[in-house]
């Protein structure tokens, strides 16, 4: 097995962050304000269905991560459960968008289940399919130098997900979201050219497969044990909420926040509702996209650590931008600053999370990339339960309303705007600023990082008695 792949391998892997970005970001970003705002349920109703199914899926990460580490097939650990989940999950995707008719129009509790079911669904095998690509990730690539680019790669297409996924989306579906069957079928077939891609991409280190996994209870406390990657869980968990707040307040906010509800003309061209919110949304991703190089190299020389607690304090500044902002102009510049430290968010907690499993690995002997990434998405679903908990509360308590059937926007009262806004731009960057400091505690950096990248490529690649160093050889 080589311990280095052709750039062709690379970037197809890389390419499922494509599906992953697109599926997650649409979710996160448009499925409350499609259930709330255009559907018209109560947003406490709401709030409370995605806080339960994130405290129901959260149990399914470990269970997952778990199964895939004890599986062993022809094929792999990860691979299988990656083609099993791919087409259920590219189904149930679709369908989230289109309530049958019926439901869509009751405003009642069949579309409240209707909902509730949907998500939990998605979610599940959501989580299957990309916790079982991401734990590829640190398998296939063990150089950290290869781990940033290739992570690069996969958070290039990531963006370019994001910016399908969170910026085609109202163009597509029409000001009340009336042609959101066509907005679903063209993500959708988006979304699985690339999964089918990055299954043909992917590959495992077939002798990582041979090593005995702990039994489930004490891989779940071994994986707890581990003092750097319980710091990596509060990090990672704020950072989730950063991501999850501003992806559903961001439809809110441009349409009551900084007044997206008439057609603008600019420099000649006449930008309607929808295309002013998905210039909006798409401007932080496409800046994002172009400053990830920027990062990848900003990363090899400071260390992943460093990295990633410069992008947290210039996004917790950058934030701040986002609650003055008051129209077209002000609010894109705000959305376009956004994306510098964007891009380094999106792309350092894995790498982090590859050293911490690193780290386990010379500590117990085994790769178990799958509990790590599952024990992940456990802790990170507590974000969904508090965002859908104070979204759900503050739009409620502010006096917002949602417009009446046929209507696409209803004046709100400014208590409505500033919790709005408030959502937008003061809660994340509140977290940002808390997750910075907590990385203070993580150890694996430096000196530390590189005695343990040394001990481990001197367990890979041992010398045999007798002959001189040679790093390139591979005698597993």
């Amino acid at each position: 097995m080589p311990t280095t792949w052709p750039w062709w391998r690379k970037i197809a892997y890389a390419s499922g962050a494509l599906t992953t970005g697109l599926t997650y970001r649409a979710f996160t970003t448009f499925v409350l304000f499609l259930y709330v705002d255009r559907l018209g349920l109560d947003p406490r109703a709401v709030g409370l269905v995605w806080a339960i199914y994130g405290v129901w899926n959260s149990l399914n990460d470990p269970l997952a991560g778990h199964w895939s580490d004890h599986t062993r097939t022809r094929w792999g650990r990860r691979i299988p459960w990656m083609a099993a989940s791919l087409l259920p999950l590219l189904a149930v995707f679709y369908a989230l968008w289109n309530p049958p008719p019926a439901l869509a129009a009751s405003r009642g509790p069949g579309l409240l289940l209707y909902f509730a079911a949907a998500v939990m669904l998605f979610d599940l095998l959501w989580s299957i399919f990309a916790l079982n690509w991401t734990a590829v990730f640190p398998e296939m690539f063990t150089d950290l130098g290869e781990r940033a680019t290739v992570n690069a790669w996969r958070y290039a297409f990531s963006i370019v997900g994001l910016f399908i996924g969170i910026g085609l989306p109202p163009m597509l579906a029409g000001a009340g979201w009336e042609r959101r069957g066509f907005m679903a079928l063209t993500l959708t077939a988006v979304a699985a050219v690339f999964g089918l891609l990055t299954l043909w991409g992917a590959r495992e280190r077939p002798e990582w497969q041979t090593r005995q996994a702990l039994p489930f209870w004490q891989a779940l406390k071994a994986t707890f044990g581990h003092p750097n990657f319980r710091v990596f869980l509060g990090v990672n968990l704020l950072i989730q909420f950063v991501f999850l707040m501003l992806n559903a307040t961001a439809p809110f906010y441009t349409q009551y926040a900084l007044g997206f509800v008439e057609p603008r003309t600019i420099a000649g061209l006449t930008l309607s509702p929808e295309m002013q919110t998905s210039a909006f949304l798409a401007a932080a991703f496409l800046v994002a996209m172009l400053a990830m190089p920027l990062w990848a190299v900003f990363t090899r020389r400071v260390g992943s650590r460093t990295a990633l607690r410069t992008a947290l304090l210039l996004s917790a500044g950058v934030l701040l931008g986002l609650w003055w902002a008051h129209d077209f102009t002000t609010g894109l510049t705000a959305a376009g600053l956004l994306g510098l430290p964007l891009a380094g968010l999106l792309m350092l907690t894995d790498l982090l999370l590859a050293d911490v499993i690193d780290e386990d690995e010379w500590r117990s002997g085994l790769r178990r990339e799958g509990m790590y990434f599952g024990i992940n998405g456990l802790v990170i679903r507590l974000a969904f339960v508090a965002q859908g908990l104070i979204m759900g509360a503050l739009l409620k308590s502010s006096g917002y309303q949602a417009p009446p059937p046929g209507v696409s926007f209803a004046p709100q009262p400014r208590q409505a705007v500033l919790a709005i806004r408030a959502m937008m731009a003061l809660l994340p960057a509140m977290a940002a600023v808390a997750a910075a400091l907590l990385l203070q505690a993580y150890t694996l950096h430096g000196a530390t990082l590189h005695a343990l990248k040394a001990a481990l490529q001197a367990r890979h690649h041992p010398t045999p008695v007798g002959e001189p160093d040679s790093p390139q050889r591979d005698t597993r």
